[in-house]
């Protein structure tokens, strides 16, 4: 992936970009954030069907749905939904009509 590091301060702008394939058949990715320290900020839009074999992550994993529709094995989302993903959680997801979300991916650091 190919974005933006976080600055060691202020504010950071990322102009609008091209879509890249992603990682599985149908999927698209715009990466907004690709930091060495685990943040990850990335929009992915994605044909009707699978999105992958189960997996977990090492990282907080948010997602928003924009458009479409987004599920998993737990639920069915549409726009407006927000899914939280803890590290470790295995997972699983696809799309029935297609759609467009945001992915926000943070360091596993949880208050105590």
């Amino acid at each position: 992936m190919t974005g933006a590091v976080l600055p060691p301060s202020g504010n950071l702008v990322v102009r609008a970009s091209d879509w890249k394939a992603g990682a599985a058949p149908g999927e698209q990715v715009r990466v907004l954030v690709d930091d060495p320290s685990g943040y990850r900020t990335l929009l992915m839009r994605y044909e009707p069907g699978p999105l992958g074999t189960p997996h977990a992550h090492d990282q907080i994993e948010q997602i928003y749905v924009l458009e479409g529709d987004f599920f998993d094995d737990d639920g069915s989302y549409g726009p407006g939904d927000f899914i939280l993903r803890l590290p470790g959680t295995m997972h699983r997801a696809g799309s029935h009509g297609g759609g467009t979300m945001m992915l926000v991916y943070s360091p596993a650091v949880l208050a105590a």
